[in-house]
């Protein structure tokens, strides 16, 4: 009985140190979606559109729109959704920058496939113009994508742009 307690008491401990990880990680909001194919079984093809806010950049979120894929796949979350996305970064409150920055960092990624494709956004610090540039793209284990998408933030002189 202690031996089935002090194993409990472990998972226990460890569940809490994972969920205390995972609690950091950046998480997408989705602000909404839109159909674009009727599937019969299973939700329809859609396009979503989701926000992340800026881990180091307080007031800065982006808006990523990008497809998902339907039908009995999607809803089984076997599908492998397409490499389309768009970014839109805009600062939406008083802009604080959490000390120097990378000049290039990845800030969110997101699983588009159960094994091989991310959706990822970096930050780019461009301190001569005092801007903050986003991409986003996918990219696959063996073969990564070339469609990607662009978008910056200038930040007001008074809150400089360091870099690392």
């Amino acid at each position: 009985m202690k031996l089935l307690s002090r194993s409990v008491a472990r998972h226990a401990a460890l569940a809490i140190v994972l969920a205390g990880s995972l609690a950091g990680a950046v998480r997408a909001e989705e602000i909404g979606n839109v159909d674009t194919a009727f599937q019969l079984l299973g939700p329809d093809h859609k396009i979503v559109v989701e926000a992340y806010d800026d881990p180091k950049v307080q007031g800065v979120t982006c808006y990523v729109s990008r497809a998902k894929t339907g039908g009995v796949k999607g809803a089984l979350g076997l599908a492998t959704d397409t490499s389309d996305a768009s970014i839109a970064c805009r600062q939406v409150g008083p802009l604080a920058i959490a000390g120097p920055l990378p000049r290039q960092e990845e800030v969110f990624d997101q699983r588009l496939s159960i094994l091989f494709k991310r959706l990822r956004v970096v930050r780019m610090a461009d301190p001569k113009r005092n801007a903050l540039v986003y991409l986003t793209y996918s990219d696959k284990l063996i073969d990564g994508s070339p469609k990607n998408s662009i978008t910056a933030v200038a930040v007001d002189r008074s809150v400089p742009v360091v870099v690392k």
